[in-house]
């Protein structure tokens, strides 16, 4: 009896472990049966068992061709059954994806992000007007912003100018306006604000924990 018990390392390796062995092996059988109606009719029957196991799955949309794809890939593309869905091949599920490349678009100036780049393209597109100069000063106080986050908490606006029109290709520019930006107290208001609501937050804990409980 002992030489007969059977150990996980020495089992056939579970391309789906989630099926568990069982639905494996009635795979694995299917593949030997040399009747093409009863090995269609078996492939049926897994797929129904498959189906059962995840009943939450039922009305999703195009479950049942997840499970025929799912069933070929167990058997390693060796079963030969009609599906109703076209068949998947090994070599397009093993075809490994193009890498994605980072979008940097603007690595000089790191701390700006690159939705500023994003925002600055777009202004370049629209056409110049009251909706467009309200852009690009939005675009110039969230510069200020973060360069005031990741720098030093003073900058001057003439900085954030120079490099607004460096990042636009000199077609943004704000050097010889008259405008304003927000002063870095007023940009820097909510970091503030959020940053006394959380001492004043740990302070109450630690009060909590200093009273008696009865």
């Amino acid at each position: 009896m002992i030489d007969n018990l059977e150990y996980n390392t020495e089992r056939e390796h579970l391309i789906i472990p989630e099926y568990g062995r069982h639905i494996q092996k009635m795979i694995n059988h299917a593949k030997t049966i040399d009747d093409k109606d009863e090995r269609n009719k078996l492939a049926k029957a897994i797929i129904s068992v498959m189906g059962n196991m995840q009943p939450h799955l039922r009305d999703v949309p195009d479950f049942q061709h997840k499970l025929w794809d799912q069933l070929f890939i167990m058997s390693n593309f060796e079963l030969d059954a009609d599906s109703p869905y076209e068949k998947p091949t090994k070599e397009i599920y093993e075809e490994r994806p193009d890498p994605l490349r980072y979008p940097q678009n603007f690595p000089k100036y790191r701390f700006y992000g690159n939705n500023i780049k994003t925002m600055i393209d777009v202004a370049n597109t629209w056409e110049d007007g009251d909706m467009k100069e309200a852009l690009t000063i939005t675009i110039a106080n969230h510069m200020k912003k973060c360069f005031l986050n990741w720098n030093k908490d003073t900058v001057e606006d003439a900085v954030i100018y120079d490099h607004l029109f460096e990042l636009s290709g000199g077609r943004i520019n704000l050097k010889d306006s008259e405008e304003e930006l927000l002063d870095a107290s007023s940009l820097l208001k909510t970091k503030g604000k959020f940053s006394s609501n959380k001492k004043g937050h740990h302070k109450k804990n630690s009060n909590n924990r200093q009273r008696k409980r009865y």
